[in-house]
């Protein structure tokens, strides 16, 4: 009998929460979110699966919020449509959404390595989102998961995405044009990949910025 069996590679939950509201019709900053996540879902299949194999899940709020990608092993997406910027900011239902699907045990198993939550927003919430808001953060898998929080343009609300992000060093990042947004999320597909394969895949994880993209710092900068 063979006394070694191959391990089954563990999930590694990447969930993109975006702000698809009207506002990121200007600026091109809606294109720049449909073509930096499915660049980012494409490398992320290409990855190799032995420790870690990362499922992306994407919720999205705009006009309604909506579960635009159900968790998928990204090797397995195909593709995905695009979004389009329509409504108003409905963040508390996003939440909910993302809350019902980080607590689901069926969806994300236990042996699932630490979810990585992704807040992308250029404006305020028209819901009334402050109790959705906080039973995401307060629930026993948000407060283990990596949280990163991008404030897109002018107009965002910072105080509420910085208290989303959970890096101490770094809560909030910003992008004010289209070609930060896509630098953001590359940097964010470089660190969930070298996560991924890293001994420690369920350690804290920071972004990582090659020398050629924007620098944390730059990122970083109160507008």
């Amino acid at each position: 009998m063979n006394k070694f069996v191959a391990t089954k590679a563990r999930p590694l939950p990447v969930i993109v929460m975006a702000d698809t509201s009207g506002s990121m019709s200007v600026d091109g900053k809606i294109d720049a979110l449909n073509q930096s996540i499915k660049d980012m879902i494409t490398s992320f299949a290409s990855e190799s699966r032995l420790r870690a194999e990362i499922h992306v899940s994407i919720v999205t709020f705009g006009g309604e919020a909506e579960t635009h990608l159900t968790l998928t092993p990204a090797h397995q997406i195909e593709q995905i449509e695009n979004f389009t910027a329509l409504g108003r900011t409905p963040l508390g239902a996003a939440c909910t959404l993302v809350k019902d699907l980080i607590e689901d045990k069926e969806v994300i198993p236990a042996r699932a390595y630490r979810p990585v939550i992704i807040l992308a927003s250029d404006g305020y919430p028209t819901d009334d989102y402050k109790n959705a808001f906080d039973a995401l953060l307060n629930s026993e898998r948000a407060k283990k998961a990596i949280r990163f929080a991008l404030s897109i343009g002018n107009d965002a609300d910072n105080a509420l995405l910085e208290s989303f992000g959970n890096d101490v060093e770094a809560p909030l990042f910003y992008a004010h044009n289209a070609v930060e947004i896509a630098r953001f999320f590359r940097a964010v597909t470089m660190s969930v990949a070298n996560h991924s394969k890293s001994q420690k895949p369920n350690e804290p994880m920071k972004l990582e910025f090659t020398n050629d993209e924007l620098a944390e710092d730059d990122l970083d900068i109160p507008l």
